[in-house]
Order: structure tokens, then C-alpha cells, then sequence
């Protein structure tokens, strides 16, 4: 007979570690608790407390540490977003009146070149050939594009000293860095710090390494490509200074300042791309910001300078970053790539935020409590029982659904689609060679956690060295499922336990390696970034697949394990309605009818 899931979990259940409904213990007196804010969401200290007493998880001295850290952080948010509402409203006002000030400067120095053209243009008919070629000479001497920096230095400090100095953003609260072992809990207490925060700060987002990388990669892509864009939607941005009273060499001197300005204030990609990444910036989206960034790594030199460049410019504009690793901040480069980079970057981190080692060494997904041992969402081994259990539960959930099943083409990153075999209303169906087989990536996979709230695989393999691709594209297919809190339900030819057989035939590849879509694209974008970050003259990396230790890829697959464990629970199958996005999106969609018919006139 084929072996449940329980079993699995029976393993880390008992013993000296056995879970029990452990009144928990205060990190704290109650002189140092952070205050109680009314009418808010519960904060992450008393949420992870309410699911230790009610015996959703084992207590942790480690985790209520870092709750209670989370916590102190969340107080402090409440009023540094007042603080950065007051800022930005200085700030708006301030430059403003820049910007009006400096296009009277502007308009000054194109009459004195209007009158100046004038002047010369008569003292040339007098003076004859020699004065004329003194000038041009003179003219010639002066170095191409000294001229514009000099004029602009010289503007922007007239400017310094009539608008007066830029006003001062307040003290950014110090974010949080939590590094440990797997199954540890650093995700589970960030992601309750993180809805804890709404409501408090305007802008917050809340990113998985892979999300993270495409994301940037698009923004990148798009700046790049509007860059280039015809000269004459550029000069169209300049049609105001052709109303203007002057001559057209003075109108193209107009235009060659503007310009230049704009060149100076996106001259590297990556400022660019992180005023992008957060908050709008352009569409004047202002007020205190939180990022909060699952798994930080460096797995290459792009991730190295991408990283650095976009995290120290949010953390120099005000962002609060709370973020989680499995490595300590100055452990990240195990290769020592980009050192000077990554030594600025850890500069910048370690100034801006508090690391936590959550220390425990046990794996708490294990020791979730299963009272629902009789439903699996796991069946193993791919035998004709496990198989019909595993086809009964598709044809319960998708009759629930109430829809036809139906092929559908979903939307991917890059202006890419990917095809869905059967799909139901938020339920989609795959063979783990359609997922794992082919050269699909990160971006697919966000697409399809985003779409569905539940996804069958059948097919799946034991893992190893002679699969290593497919075993890395299953393994970020389950990060990305699990990122966006989809229900899984599997058909497998082995237990979780027993799913990743790597340490047998040798290491695997390192498993949490990220894959550009585009590239062609990709590779140009690198160079970009590479030279904006001053990363050498050397050749950009033909890929950003890149090997890592055997430590590197142990924990990946540990992180596998653990999390398929935790998604057969019902805890966490309980918490897909209330987290996937689908869900989320649904219940937006009916406030809003609820919100229209509210307002219909009644008879």
C-alpha cells in the first residue's frame, strides 16, 4: 500500500523536540513592549504569540526575538511615515521653485546670447576675415561637452544659493537583515511583519529573489529602449523652447542644456531602475516606503551589481528594507566577486540595517501539526492507486470550481506566453516534462503562480546529477508556488524525503540560479549595468546560470524538502485564500461592485 504524507511528518514529531501547546515565554517585561496601536492589523508579536497559543506553531525563543524586533520596527514606521509626508511636501515646494528658478536662469543666459550673437554678428562685418577666424579659433580650443558641464556646475550653484539647500529627509528607522537555517522561520516572521504593514507606510513590496531579478531585467530593458528612442519623440520633450523669442542657434542652445541635464540625472541605469522598482517616483507617488526581500543572494556578478546599485540607492532615499538569507550580510560573495562593489554594497547594508541570526537549528515545518492526516495533497509512489487518488482529487476541486476545463494561454514577463494543457478557474494541470523539461524559466513560473491558486504536476522524478536541469527548474518552479501561497498537489515516483537524490551521483547545480528570458537582450543590458557599476572592462558573463558550493546547493535542496512539507499542511492550505493573489483580486473586484451598487439610486 502506497505511504502518506503523515508518515513524513511523524518523523520530526516525536521525541525531544515533539510539539507541544507551550505557553509562550515573554522575550520582554512589560515596560519594554512596544505600544499597542488601535484599529490596526495585529503586529507580528502578538500574531506569531495568538498561533503559538492556539497551537499553530511550536514555540521558539529565536522567533519571538525576532518578533519582538518586528514589532519595535512596525511602532517606529507609524511615525516616520508622518515624518516623510512633511518631508515630501517641503520637497515638492522646494523643487518647484528649482525648477522656476532655473528656467529664468535659463531664459537670462539666452538673451545675453541673443544680444551677444547680435553684437558679434556686427562687429564680424567690421572687423573683417581676421577677427572672424580669432574667434573661431577660440571657439575650436574649447574641449566638446566642457562647455555644457561647465554652464550647468556654474547654474546649479546659483541655484544653491537662491532656492536655498534641499530640505532633510528625517532618520530612516533601521531595517532588519534575518539570516539562518532552513525552516527556521525568517520568511514566516517577514511576511507578518509585511501585512502588519498596511495601512502604515503608502508604499510596500514584497519580493522573492527570482520576482526581484525580472523585475529589475524589465525595468532595465524598458529604460534602455526609450533611450533609444527616435531624436524626434525626444525633441518633442523640448517643443515649449520652440515659442520662444530667439534665434535658432540660441533655441538649439536651449535644447543642448536641457539635454545635457537629463543625462546628468540619468546617467547610470541603475538610479534609474530603482526609482522605478519601489515607488514611481515620475508619477509623484511619495511617502515612506518598505521593501521587504525574501532570500537575498549573490549568485553572480550581475546579481552583485544590480543588487548593490538598486538596494544603496532605496536605502539612501528613505526605503526600510527587511530582508532574509541564509547567509550572514558579509557571506554573500563566497566567491569573491566584485569586491569593491560588494564591500560598498555590505557597507551600505550594515548602515542601514540590523542583522538577526535566527538560531534555531530545527526545521519548524516539520513539526507543524497535521490533525487533518487523512487529506494529502502528496501521493506517492506513481503506482495505479496513487494515480486514481491523485485523478479523484482533480475532478472534487475542479467540480467545485464550477467551470469547463480548458486549455488557456497565459501572459509571461518580456512579452512572452505560455501555454496551460487544462485549466479551471484558478486550477491548472501540468506533467512535470512540460514544467521541468523544457527550457522555461523563473518568469514562467511567476506567471503561472500568479494565475492559479492550485496546481496539479503528476509525473515528477527522483532527482539527480543525470537531471540536474530539470531538477533546478522544479526546484524554482516550487519556490515560486510557494512564494505566492499556492496549493499543490503532486503525483511522485518517491517520498519528499527521498525526492533529491543529488549527494549520491554528486553535487547538483546550485538550484537557485536565476535565467534571463531574452538573451540577447539580456547580455546587453549586462554590459550595461556592468559598466555602469564600474565592474572592469572584462567581458560580461555569457549567462547568469553560475555554479556554487556544495553547502550552496545542500540548502537549496533543504529548502525544497522543507517547504513541500509545509505545503501539505493545513495550515498552510488554510491560508491560500486568504494570501494567493487570485483570491485577493476576487475580492477586490466584489468590494468594488458591493461599493457601485451601494451608491445605484433605490425606489
Amino acid at each position: 500500500m502506497r505511504r502518506r504524507l503523515s508518515t513524513v511528518l511523524a518523523r520530526g514529531a516525536h521525541g525531544p523536540w515533539a510539539f507541544q501547546r507551550t505557553r509562550s515565554r515573554s522575550y520582554c517585561d512589560r515596560s519594554q513592549r512596544p505600544a499597542e496601536r488601535a484599529e490596526r492589523r495585529p503586529g507580528p508579536l502578538s500574531t506569531y504569540r495568538s498561533m503559538v497559543s492556539r497551537g499553530k506553531l511550536r514555540y521558539d525563543v529565536y522567533q519571538e526575538k525576532v518578533a519582538f524586533e518586528l514589532e519595535d520596527l512596525l511602532g517606529r514606521l507609524e511615525q516616520y511615515g508622518k515624518e516623510m509626508d512633511d518631508y515630501h511636501e517641503k520637497l515638492t515646494i522646494w523643487e518647484k521653485n528649482r525648477e522656476s528658478e532655473r528656467n529664468k536662469l535659463l531664459l537670462e543666459e539666452a538673451k545675453l546670447k541673443q544680444q551677444e550673437g547680435v553684437w558679434m554678428e556686427a562687429r564680424n562685418i567690421r572687423s573683417g576675415f581676421v577677427d572672424k577666424w580669432i574667434f573661431r579659433r577660440r571657439r575650436g580650443n574649447v574641449e566638446p561637452g566642457v562647455g555644457k558641464m561647465v554652464s550647468y556646475l556654474n547654474r546649479e550653484k546659483r541655484l544653491d544659493s537662491v532656492v536655498g539647500c534641499r530640505p532633510v529627509a528625517p532618520a530612516t528607522p533601521k531595517g532588519i537583515y534575518l539570516y539562518g537555517n532552513v525552516g527556521s522561520g525568517k520568511t514566516m516572521l517577514m511576511d507578518m511583519f509585511y501585512s502588519a504593514t498596511e495601512g502604515i507606510v503608502k508604499h510596500r513590496r514584497r519580493f522573492h529573489f527570482h520576482e526581484a531579478m525580472l523585475e529589475i531585467h524589465e525595468h532595465m530593458h524598458d529604460i534602455w529602449k526609450n533611450r533609444h528612442n527616435d531624436r524626434s519623440v525626444q525633441s518633442s520633450t523640448f517643443s515649449w523652447i520652440t515659442s520662444l523669442p530667439f534665434d535658432v542657434k540660441v533655441k538649439e542652445w536651449l535644447i543642448g542644456e536641457e539635454r545635457y541635464k537629463q543625462e546628468v540625472q540619468t546617467k547610470h541605469i541603475l538610479p534609474a531602475v530603482a526609482d522605478k522598482f519601489l515607488v514611481d517616483r515620475k508619477a509623484n507617488k511619495i511617502g515612506a516606503s518598505v521593501l521587504c526581500f525574501d532570500e537575498i543572494q549573490t549568485v553572480d556578478v550581475f546579481a552583485i551589481v544590480a543588487l548593490s546599485g538598486i538596494l544603496s540607492r532605496l536605502l539612501s532615499t528613505g526605503t526600510v528594507l527587511v530582508a532574509t538569507s541564509n547567509r550572514a550580510p558579509e557571506d554573500l560573495n563566497q566567491d569573491s566577486m566584485q569586491q569593491d562593489i560588494f564591500r560598498s554594497f555590505l557597507s551600505k547594508l550594515e548602515e542601514n540595517c540590523q542583522k538577526i541570526l535566527v538560531g534555531s537549528e530545527i526545521d519548524h515545518r516539520r513539526l507543524i501539526p497535521n490533525t487533518t492526516g487523512d487529506q494529502c495533497h502528496y501521493f506517492w509512489p506513481s503506482n495505479s492507486d496513487a494515480h486514481r487518488e491523485y485523478e479523484a482529487m482533480w475532478h472534487d476541486i475542479t467540480k467545485q470550481a464550477g467551470e469547463n476545463i480548458a486549455p488557456r494561454i497565459i501572459s509571461v514577463m518580456f512579452g512572452r506566453s505560455l501555454e496551460v494543457p487544462e485549466s479551471c478557474n484558478g486550477i491548472a494541470r501540468f506533467n512535470f516534462e512540460y514544467l521541468c523539461g523544457r527550457p522555461v524559466g523563473a518568469a514562467d513560473y511567476i506567471a503561472v503562480a500568479r494565475n492559479f491558486h492550485t496546481v496539479f504536476i503528476s509525473g515528477i522524478p527522483v532527482m539527480s546529477m543525470r537531471i540536474r536541469d530539470k531538477a533546478r527548474r522544479f526546484i524554482t518552479l516550487l519556490d515560486e508556488l510557494y512564494n505566492h501561497h499556492c496549493r499543490l498537489v503532486c503525483l511522485a515516483a518517491a517520498s519528499i524525503d527521498d525526492l533529491f537524490q543529488g549527494t549520491d551521483e554528486g553535487a547538483l547545480f546550485d538550484l537557485e540560479s536565476f535565467q534571463f528570458e531574452t538573451e540577447t537582450e539580456g547580455g546587453k543590458l549586462r554590459r550595461d549595468v556592468l559598466a555602469a557599476g564600474s565592474a572592469g572592462s572584462g567581458p560580461p558573463p555569457s549567462g547568469i546560470i553560475s555554479l556554487l558550493s556544495g553547502q550552496e546547493e545542500m540548502f537549496a535542496f533543504r529548502r525544497a524538502v522543507s517547504r513541500l512539507i509545509e505545503m501539505q499542511t493545513p495550515l498552510y492550505i488554510e491560508g491560500v485564500r486568504a494570501f494567493h493573489p487570485f483570491f485577493q483580486q476576487h475580492s477586490q473586484q466584489l468590494s468594488i461592485c458591493s461599493t457601485s451598487s451601494s451608491l445605484q439610486p433605490s425606489y
